[in-house]
């Protein structure tokens, strides 16, 4: 009778346990960063960009002035992002407010705002195990997704950023493809993508590649259509509404970084394409791949004479740009630059993703519906681990489409290790084959054992890092009178937020011609920095000693004013500011 009422229960109210696994592990969470949010510790720069897109709006902003007027001053630093992800932050903003005081609504938001499209991402997956796997092994898929360490990051409480929506709607994807009903799976697939491309480009390799796996469908089985169909449909409405809804002006441009023109014109002629593929439905295979080739070639070379800035990198930066700052970002860089202690540990699950989505595969052959489900979760699974060789900030994406695969492998294995007749092949055996497939043994051997560990300069830069964007070091800041601070380009969003002042620049390409103003001054003449920061009209200037921004300056510039300043050397024109003794700042006044 028990096993049966258990049995019910996963079967049944699966998305009751669902969501009340997320609310446990939502209010874990929150307990365990409370001083993340009590201290707004935003430590991203992208964390503070947010909060204070949603402060400007709060405050009478336009809804589609996305500049952000305190970087860069007067004319303010453009921002490329949409108002979507704005919306729960400022709703939950005002919602606390009725409680609580304005900065404590703040802080509250910013802590439960991640979760939101955490239980999304959550259901999704149980969605998609139910599906190829069990309709029992849905508890399993969570599991497994607990252990995804980049993944998780994107929902921890005060990151606000817009990585966790994105993930959340390439979650709702994998769920839709495996989809029994087409028409649904279809609109479900298309409206997901245009979802993720409204809010920004990182998903685009999966948007195609869904778009993709949708058309061969239909190629190799005519009875595909209305899923193909309902997804062109959908992808082409959706993105029209996203776009029409949430472009910023300055996304009504011909750029390429955003859904501008550019893109909204090519996912609704691709949209259009895929309709009409769906209505004629030739009954010949043949037939059907040349019409899906011709429509993609011309899509593909009219997107390439129409837009051919966009053949190049889509931020659209100066080389110079790009060799100084942009090519130099962590998360930008391929897996294999970095060290093994940062990447084992992203890469290890993705493998074994892939690995048990090949097998998955292979044991769903003789099943034509599970197959037709896998085979897009395995080339999705692929796909990410292959985009990992390009950038490390697909992580996340390429973690959370491992679960699938993992929950496949461990669905097989571990009823036959918890079976087995030699009790220290259940207990050691099952810890041990749970620990492999999770990917949690990279985690633990990077943690255990000596490799890559950071020494006595990088652990200088990580505490840097940490203490000068927090709220004790900038707050003497706010007894100054508000004014333009010259500081360095991953400070001035922090500066921002936390105080009154002005910053000249941060971490974001439309703007290179501040950031590299930024890296000039620092690494040039005291004569260029001071002609730089009076063109700025800066009156401050404000360094975080050891920051990792500044071992650049000093690694290119052996004699610029920070390397000068570093060892003491300060220009006739800076004057001390006196700060706390123990700041990590330093203060300097340009006369």
């Amino acid at each position: 009778m028990q096993s049966d009422f258990l049995d019910a229960q996963l079967r049944r109210h699966w998305l009751r346990w669902t969501l009340l696994a997320w609310g446990v592990f939502a209010g874990w969470f929150l307990w365990q960063r409370w001083g993340g949010i009590y201290w707004l510790a935003l430590s991203d720069t992208d964390d503070n960009m947010r909060l204070m897109q949603v402060r400007a709006w709060l405050n009478g902003q336009g809804w589609y002035d996305l500049r952000q007027y305190r970087l860069n001053p007067p004319g303010g630093f453009d921002i490329h992002w949409s108002r979507i992800v704005d919306l729960p932050i400022a709703g939950l903003i005002l919602f606390f407010r009725l409680f609580t005081s304005p900065a404590w609504a703040e802080r509250l938001a910013v802590g439960v705002a991640p979760l939101i499209p955490f239980s999304i991402a959550m259901s999704a997956m149980a969605v998609a195990a139910r599906r190829l796997i069990n309709a029992r092994a849905w508890p399993l898929a969570l599991v497994f997704l607990f252990g995804c360490s980049a993944t998780l990051l994107m929902y921890m409480p005060t990151r606000i950023d817009h990585h966790g929506w994105q993930l959340a709607a390439l979650a709702v994807t994998v769920a839709a493809l495996a989809d029994p009903r087409k028409a649904r799976g279809g609109a479900i697939v298309g409206g997901a993508s245009a979802f993720s491309l409204s809010i920004g480009l990182e998903m685009l390799p999966y948007a195609v590649g869904a778009g993709g796996i949708l058309a061969l469908r239909w190629v190799w089985d005519r009875a595909e259509a209305p899923r193909l169909g309902a997804y062109g449909a959908s992808l082409a409405g959706g993105s029209a509404i996203g776009y029409l809804g949430f472009a910023s002006y300055a996304n009504s441009a011909m750029r390429c970084d955003a859904l501008t023109p550019v893109w909204l014109s090519a996912t609704i002629a691709g949209g259009a394409f895929l309709l009409a593929l769906a209505w004629l439905s030739p009954a010949r295979r043949e037939v059907r791949l040349v019409l899906a080739l011709i429509a993609g070639g011309v899509l593909a070379g009219a997107f390439a004479s129409l837009f051919p800035q966009c053949l190049a990198r889509p931020e659209g930066v100066s080389d110079e740009l790009a060799r100084t700052w942009l090519n130099n970002v962590r998360e930008a860089r391929p897996i294999y630059k970095h060290p093994l202690r940062t990447a084992f540990p992203i890469a290890a699950l993705p493998v074994i993703g892939l690995i048990g989505a090949i097998f998955a595969t292979w044991r769903a052959r003789g099943d034509a519906a599970k197959l037709a489900g896998w085979v897009p979760v395995m080339l999705f699974t692929a796909l990410a681990c292959a985009l990992l060789l390009w950038q490390v900030r697909v992580g996340p994406a390429a973690q959370l489409l491992a679960v699938p695969g993992v929950t496949a492998l461990g669905w097989a294995l571990f009823p036959r290790l918890l079976n087995h007749r030699l009790m220290a092949v259940r207990v050691i055996g099952s810890v041990g084959g749970f620990l492999i497939v999770s990917g949690l043994f990279a985690g633990l051997m990077i943690r255990w054992l000596p490799i890559d560990r950071p020494n006595a300069m990088q652990q200088r830069v990580s505490r840097a890092n940490q203490r000068c964007a927090t709220i004790p070091a900038m707050r003497p800041l706010g007894r100054l009178p508000a004014q333009t601070v010259f500081t360095h380009v991953d400070l001035g969003p922090r500066l921002i937020t936390l105080t009154h002042h002005r910053a000249i620049a941060g971490p974001y390409h439309r703007n290179g011609d501040a950031i590299l103003d930024v890296h000039h001054a620092f690494q040039g003449s005291p004569a260029t920095f001071y002609r730089i920061a009076k063109a700025h009209g800066a009156t401050l200037l404000l360094i975080c000693p050891n920051m990792a921004e500044t071992t650049v300056y000093r690694s290119r510039s052996k004699n610029g004013v920070y390397a000068q300043i570093a060892r003491g050397q300060i220009p006739a024109f800076l004057e001390p500011v006196m700060l706390p003794r123990n700041s990590p700042l330093r203060l300097f006044r340009i006369r």
